[in-house]
Formats: C-alpha cells, structure tokens, sequence
C-alpha cells in the first residue's frame, strides 16, 4: 500500500468488482472517427503506473470469484424478470402471459441420507429416513436412518449403501439430461398442439412457447432443473397470447410430456424423476411471483457440483482421486465416469472429461432466444456505460450517434492475484457487500 502506483491499482481492483482471479493484459486501444479519421480516444497500459490492465475473470461459480458470481447472478435475474413481468426491452404486457416455474428432477437411484425442510408435528424436522421394518440390504446395511441432519451435515446426498446405489444410472443420467429437456421442448410443443387440435406447424403461427431453464446439483451429485415457461403470440412477448393459452394448458402438457419422454440407450432408458413440482407464475399471490421466480433462477446459477463435494477444476485422470479426498459417494460417482469413458456403448460422449461435473455436460443456463434480453446485451449495456462514465470524468465528448473504428491490441501476461494483493482485495470486496446490503 506503500507503493506509489497502489492509487492506480486500486481503482482497477475496484473497476473489477474485487474480482478473485483477475486477467493482468498489456497493449492499447484506439477510437477513430471513421469519416475524418480524427482520434476520438486512446488508452494504452503503457500509460498506467502498473503498466496492464486489469479485467474481470467473468467465472460464474462464487466458490471460485464471488465477485464475478454476483454479477453472474443480478444478470441472470434481469433476464429472468424481464421474461415475467417486463423490462430490457420486454414489453410490461408479458406479465399477463400464461407462465409456469417447475422443477423437473432426476429418479431415484438408492437411497440417500436427506434433510428435510418440513417439520413435524413436534416442531423439529422430519427424520432422515424413518423404516420402522427396514431389513438389511445385501451387503448388511439397514436402509433407515432415524436422524434429523442439520444443514452442513457432510452425510446429507450420501449413499447408505455404496454397492447397492445405481452409479451407472446416476452418471448416464447427468450425461443425457441435456438430451432429455431437448427432446421435452419438442414433446411439450406437440403435447400443446395436439390440445387446441392443431400441427405443430400451425401453432408456430399463432403461439409460441418460451422458456428460461438453469441446471442445478443436488447433494447427491444429480442434476435437476428449474425453468420457466411462458406461451406468447406468434412474434414473441410483445403480442397477445391466444384465447385458449392457459396456465392449467401449460400445465397438464408439461406434465404429460415430462412422463413421456426418454432417451432410450442399449441396457437401460433414461427418463426424468416421477417428482415434478409446477407453481403458476401470477403477481395475484395465487401461485410465485415473477420477481421470486427469477430470483430461485439467478440463485442456482452461481453453483456446481461443489455441493456434491467435487473442486472446482477439472479431474484429469483417476490417480487424482487419491490426493482429493472426495467423498466416498462423489469418489463413487467419479470413478463411474472413467470407467464409462473406456465402454465401447458410449464412445459418443468423452465421459472422463466431465469427470469433474458427473457426467453432466450442459450449461448452467439456457433460454429460448424469445424470452427476453440476452447475457451479451446487458454486459454491452454495462460496457457502454462505464466508457460514458469514464468519457465524462475525462471531459471528453460522448461517442453516441458517431460511426466509428477500434484499433485494439491486447497480450495476455497472467491471471491471479500476486502476493498480498489478496488480503486488500477481501477488504475492497467486504466494504462492497456492505454498500450493496446498505
């Protein structure tokens, strides 16, 4: 802090949000007015006493940069609210739009120590897994536990039993749930078509189904998903849904669809959990809020398969487990992938590669290109804005309405903080979450 460039550093650390990992770049920017070939703007690092620049790491996982999840986040729920009740560009018309939140989870595949939200009659959570006759499996464990796990409790998503739990079918599950919602958005479309009595051609013409979908881990290391679903008119939010659009529509479809569809392998099927959860999205207090829905979407979409116990990097081969030390239902889950990976059956998916996620090669959130505002359309709303910012601090005049060129050229030095950058960064970061929860 001593060192006369600290200034300098500082408002960088701080441009970046505090950012946990950030990328160190060295090189120049130039503006030039594309008619006169006047110079409206120049930055170069050479400029800066630090001599880089320093840019966010953009990580969406908070274990990995808090701050970049954050962001992460508050983007992920602009785009979910404007889908619902309107903004970025989305008409305010969309809130009367029959929508639906569900929850669309994975079968079982043994049982798991739980922990239960709801309480009993006493007060207290329910039990883990009460069997007042439960006989032992055939490897001698007694598949009931009568504990109330507390939140933390490493035994929570664990197997009871490791050789009785189907890791194959966890694992395959993960790999082709992508595969699954695919193939539901088809069946959905069809199941609505064939309601109103219509093609799915012709319900292309008067309607349009949308949705918002993040991906979350369970503790026992399986995916499930949230999503949003909305029916429009034929060109998106902005028209009027037809008369016959109705949220029990949405619902009864997507309940049928979801029983229906597979994805049909050489020794097994795979399918989604009988468990489907629906809410209706109304701002009468009849069912979730917009705002509450796209608030469950932006809160899973900073998390990974850390719940399960995994690190946040890849594993690049089994000999890593012994110096990870997973949990042994993690480790379980692992191990399947490798083995997967060398069966001649499913030499179409690299499943060692996905090693570190269980098998699950989706992204953390999809949407319908109808739903609303896009990620890139907000952080280009947010980049036009600090330049405006950073243009007026600097009594320059504003770029709107000019046709312009960009010379630029960047060199990447490193990433990470150098040695006792960190400890400053905590501080800028903790005065940040203070100002944001102020």
């Amino acid at each position: 802090m001593a060192m006369p460039d600290f200034p300098a550093w500082e408002r960088q650390v701080r441009l970046t949000g505090a950012c946990a990992n950030p990328i160190r770049l060295r090189g120049y920017r130039t503006v030039v007015d594309a008619g006169t070939g006047e110079v409206l703007d120049h930055y170069c690092t050479d400029d800066e006493p630090t001599g880089y620049r320093l840019v966010r790491c953009g990580n969406r996982r908070a274990v990995i940069c808090p701050s970049c999840a954050q962001v992460k986040k508050d983007d992920t729920f602009q785009i979910g609210r404007a889908g619902l009740v309107g903004g970025k560009g989305v008409p305010e018309s969309v809130a009367e739009h029959p929508a639906i939140f569900a929850t669309l989870t994975a079968p079982s595949f043994g049982a798991v120590h739980s922990r239960h939200k709801q309480l009993g009659k006493d007060g207290k959570p329910l039990r883990c897994r009460v069997r007042r006759d439960a006989e032992p499996c055939p490897h001698g464990v007694v598949m009931s536990c009568r504990e109330r796990h507390g939140e933390g409790d490493p035994r929570v998503g664990q197997a009871m039993c490791l050789e009785c739990y189907d890791y194959t079918g966890a694992v395959l599950f993960n790999a082709y749930a992508g595969e699954l919602w695919k193939r539901l958005t088809i069946y959905l479309r069809r199941e609505i078509a064939a309601r109103v009595g219509t093609s799915r051609t012709s319900l292309g013409k008067v309607a349009k189904v949308s949705f918002f979908k993040v991906a979350e881990y369970q503790a026992r290391g399986v995916i499930h998903f949230h999503v949003v679903i909305r029916i429009d008119g034929p060109s998106g939010p902005s028209s009027a849904p037809p008369s016959w659009a109705r949220v029990e529509l949405l619902e009864s479809g997507l309940r049928h669809a979801a029983a229906a569809v597979y994805v049909d392998l050489f020794s097994r099927t795979v399918r989604f959990g009988s468990q489907l959860d629906v809410q209706p999205v109304s701002q009468a207090g009849d069912g979730i809020s917009g705002p509450r829905a796209a608030l469950y979407i932006a809160k899973y979409v900073t998390k990974g398969a850390e719940i399960a116990g995994l690190p946040p990097r890849r594993i690049k081969s089994v000999d890593d487990l012994y110096w990870l030390h997973l949990p042994a239902h993690a480790e379980r889950m692992v191990r399947e992938c490798f083995a997967l990976d060398l069966d001649p059956a499913h030499r179409d998916i690299a499943f060692a590669r996905w090693a570190h996620m269980l098998g699950y090669r989706g992204h953390a959130a999809t949407k319908s290109l109808a739903y609303s505002t896009t990620y890139g359309r907000l952080q280009q709303e947010r980049r036009d804005h600090q330049q405006a910012e950073r243009r007026h601090s600097q009594g320059l005049p504003p770029l709107d309405g000019r046709n312009i060129v960009i010379d630029a050229k960047w060199r990447f030095m490193r990433s990470g903080l150098a040695h006792g950058e960190a400890p400053i960064v905590d501080a800028i970061r903790a005065r940040q979450r203070h100002f944001r929860s102020g």
